[in-house]
C-alpha cells in the first residue's frame, strides 16, 4: 500500500491501465514463485520518506534477488544481513569521502528518515534472477515519481548509479536540480569510475549551498570486516 503522503501526487498515475496489468502480473508472480521484497515491503521507500521530505534520491537498478535482503529500499537490507557487495563499496566509498567508519548494518533507514528517497527503477524481481520483472511496467511507475520529484519547488540531488538509472536523467531539470552520475556500484563496475567520486561530500555541499540541511550519512559503525 502507497503511503497517503504518495497518493496525492501519484492519483493519476495510479488510475492508467498498465497498473492494472502489473497488478495482475505480480498477483500471478507471488502467487506461483519466490519473489523479492515481500509485497507488504513493495513501497517501502515511499513509505519512509514523504514527498514533501525529499532532498536526495539514490536511485538503484531493482532489488536483491537473494534470501532475506531486499526490503524496499534500494542497495539497503535488513538489520543482522550480511552486506553485499554493492552495498560494501558504497560503504567503502563513504568512507573515503567522509572519513568515517565503516558501519556494522546496511539498513538505510536512518537515510530514508532524512529525506533520502531510495528508489529502483523496477520494484519487485524472481529470486535469484536479477531484473527478472523488467519491462513490466515498473519502470513507467518509478518514471512517474521521478517527474514529480522533479517538480519539487526546492532543489533535489539526484544520484543516478548505473545505466537503468541514468536513463530517469533526461527526466531531471538539471537547472534547477543536481545530478551526480556514476557506474554501479557492483563490483562488475564499481572500479570503471564509482570510486572517488565522492557522491555524498558533493550532495552535501549542494545542499548546503541552497540553505537545506545535509544528509548524515552516519550509521551504526564497528570495526569488524564487512567482507
Amino acid at each position: 500500500m502507497i503511503n497517503k503522503n504518495w497518493q496525492e501526487p501519484l492519483q493519476e498515475e495510479i488510475k492508467k491501465p498498465y497498473i492494472e496489468s502489473l497488478t495482475n502480473f505480480l498477483i500471478t508472480e507471488y502467487a506461483t514463485k519466490t519473489i523479492y521484497p515481500k509485497q507488504t515491503d513493495i513501497f517501502n521507500a515511499l513509505n519512509e520518506t514523504p514527498y514533501e521530505d525529499v532532498k536526495v534520491v539514490i536511485l538503484g537498478q531493482d532489488p536483491y534477488h537473494g534470501p532475506h535482503q531486499a526490503h524496499g529500499l534500494s542497495f539497503s537490507v535488513l538489520p543482522g544481513t550480511k552486506i553485499p557487495p554493492s552495498l560494501v563499496n558504497i560503504f567503502k566509498e563513504m568512507q573515503r569521502d567522509l572519513d568515517i567508519d565503516m558501519p556494522s548494518t546496511g539498513c538505510l533507514i536512518p537515510w530514508a528518515k532524512q529525506g533520502v528517497l531510495l528508489l529502483n527503477t523496477v520494484l519487485t524481481v524472481e529470486a535469484g534472477k536479477a531484473h527478472s520483472h523488467k519491462n513490466q511496467g515498473w519502470e513507467t511507475f518509478t518514471d512517474s515519481i521521478i517527474r514529480k520529484v522533479n517538480q519539487k519547488e526546492d532543489p533535489v540531488v539526484f544520484i543516478l548509479w548505473g545505466k537503468p538509472a541514468q536513463q530517469k536523467k533526461q527526466m531531471i531539470d538539471q537547472g534547477k536540480h543536481l545530478v551526480i552520475e556514476g557506474p554501479h556500484p557492483s563490483p562488475l563496475s564499481a572500479y570503471r569510475g564509482f570510486f572517488d567520486s565522492k557522491p555524498f561530500s558533493r550532495t552535501n555541499d549542494y545542499l548546503t549551498s541552497k540553505g537545506l540541511t545535509p544528509i548524515n550519512w552516519n550509521l551504526p559503525q564497528t570495526q569488524m570486516s564487512l567482507m
